[in-house]
């Protein structure tokens, strides 16, 4: 038989993603093992993900608040270093959503949950278990000290990287075990 090498819609990857993510609990480990927390009530969860039926422009994969945190998640197969550009726009609809009843416009300050990103990498490229990005990167010309700044982590969540995480993240989403999910995927859509 021969081997024949399909290539991977990342779309399907990145659905089972989101399907494994979609239970508050599950998130909250998550969150948890990234930040050396020990929240236990998913119920503190306010999820905030963009969803392209809304927004009719940007989807994010995960985005919640919790404790005035707010955390946004990708996941990624191949690196992007475009990605704090994406972040940005993201938070953007994030925090416009947020305070939207807030008066922004006056002299009182607003608060507005303290950001992180974070990127899951599970490509099959060699990467490191931990590369930062950084918005001012893509700015032209360059400077050392950007007006704006955005820092979003890769985290390797490949075999033999980041072990804190896997108890949490019980298998790394191969384009062959991928492969598997493509039927059941296309039958529940």
């Amino acid at each position: 038989m021969n081997n024949v090498s399909l290539p991977v819609n990342r779309i399907y990857k990145d659905r089972l993603y989101k399907m494994i993510f979609n239970d508050k609990s599950e998130l909250l480990k998550l969150y948890n093992a990234i930040n050396g927390t020990h929240y236990d009530d998913p119920a503190m969860l306010t999820i905030t993900t963009l969803d392209n039926a809304i927004y009719m422009t940007m989807e994010n994969d995960l985005s919640f608040i919790i404790d005035m945190r707010l955390a946004l998640y990708e996941q990624q197969s191949t690196v992007n270093p475009n990605l704090p550009l994406r972040f940005l726009m993201y938070i953007t609809d994030i925090y416009s959503a947020y305070t939207k009843d807030m008066n922004i416009y006056g002299s009182k300050k607003v608060q507005i949950p303290l950001p992180s990103f974070v990127i899951f990498y599970n490509g099959v490229k060699s990467q490191p278990d931990r590369t930062e990005f950084f918005l001012s990167e893509l700015f032209h010309p360059t400077t050392d000290q950007p007006a704006l700044e955005l820092k979003a982590v890769m985290l390797n969540i490949n075999k033999g990287h980041n072990q804190e995480l896997m108890p949490v993240i019980p298998f790394v989403i191969t384009p062959n075990m991928l492969l598997a999910f493509v039927p059941i995927l296309l039958k529940c859509h």
